[in-house]
């Protein structure tokens, strides 16, 4: 199993002094954390796409681009690239150009997001969410496949046999879909035969199993192998020395950040007992020792039919850097080689 992390290249909101300054350092520990999850030999860094205050991430591929000059093993990939308000064209270009900085190294998870920013800010209306994207799935597919492509759509202008550059290291070029909880997404990655990536933050995880043997039937209905139908999960996860100490450095910023997230969305706010629900056996938070980590990972591949990748998102519970880099290690050092005994 692949393992890693995704970052949503928390900023220092609320913190008072040089807003510039304070980005500007969040950005460099972000890449120290990168190098060092090559270091300690993780598998896979993802960085998101949000277009938020509290947010650094709205270029995701300059972050990783940075990333790939201080790295030599480690994939670098989005987490997730919100394709509906995206240009294809550009998507592409801006990841082969990735691949090829990284010498191979580059992938796209590639979604609707979860945040809805992106529609205004783009010039696009919320309520062609699923039509938007899938028709640029389309078009960017039919990028990953073709150098030269004819193709025609209702949001963007149409391509008449034009060549689009540059071409990737890696062909085919890796595209996971990014999904959350819709049937219809899951159908969708199945019959496109691509690597799925299941954003599971909230609930039992166990629960979404219906749903991966939806994915898998639908890869094998449209005649895809089995072996290309790979399934990943994004959690929200944190490994500490202890399970203590974990729950009482993570507990604090989870709290508030989705307290926060809570007022936009009509959720009630946090509590202790409902976090210690969600990071209970068959809950979906991943945050302890190393040992009840690996265990959990384990119970959680099982219960979806098998996982092929699994990310952890850690940094957006005010974690600092100094805590986020052990984490790293430990995950590293500790729970890989307990999870792929």
């Amino acid at each position: 199993m692949e393992i890693g992390i995704d970052s949503f290249a928390a900023a220092s909101v609320g913190t008072g002094g040089d807003v510039q300054a304070n980005s500007m350092d969040a950005l460099a520990k972000l890449l120290e954390r990168i190098e060092h999850a090559d270091s300690a030999g993780l598998d896979v860094f993802g960085i998101g796409e949000h277009h938020r205050k509290e947010f650094l991430d709205s270029a995701p591929t300059m972050i990783l681009a940075a990333a790939a000059s201080r790295t030599k093993r480690i994939r670098l990939t989005s987490a997730v690239t919100v394709l509906s308000a995206a240009d294809p064209v550009r998507v592409f270009q801006n990841f082969a150009t990735l691949d090829l900085i990284s010498k191979g190294r580059a992938e796209m998870v590639v979604g609707r997001g979860s945040f809805i920013e992106a529609f205004p800010l783009f010039g696009y209306q919320l309520e062609d969410y699923d039509e938007l994207f899938s028709e640029k799935l389309d078009l960017l597919l039919n990028i990953r496949d073709n150098e030269s492509v004819t193709w025609s759509g209702k949001f963007r202008p149409a391509l008449k046999d034009q060549a689009i550059y540059p071409r990737p290291l890696q062909d085919p070029f890796p595209i996971w879909l990014g999904v959350g909880g819709t049937p219809a997404s899951f159908v969708r990655a199945g019959t496109l035969g691509l690597p799925l990536m299941v954003a599971i933050i909230g609930g039992e995880t166990h629960r979404f199993r219906p749903l991966i043997d939806l994915y898998k039937n639908a890869g094998a209905k449209a005649g895809h192998a089995p072996e290309k139908l790979k399934v990943g999960l994004h959690s929200l996860g944190y490994v500490g020395e202890t399970t203590k100490d974990a729950v009482d450095d993570f507990y604090p910023g989870y709290a508030e950040t989705f307290t926060r997230i809570g007022k936009e969305r009509g959720w009630p706010p946090v509590t202790k007992s409902h976090f210690d629900a969600q990071n209970g056996p068959r809950g979906a938070l991943l945050i302890g020792g190393p040992e009840e980590v690996a265990e959990k990972i384990l119970r959680h591949s099982e219960a979806l039919g098998g996982i092929s990748r699994l990310t952890f998102q850690m940094d957006n519970a005010s974690l600092s850097h100094e805590k986020l880099m052990r984490s790293i290690e430990l995950i590293g050092q500790k729970v890989m080689p307990l999870v792929n005994a």
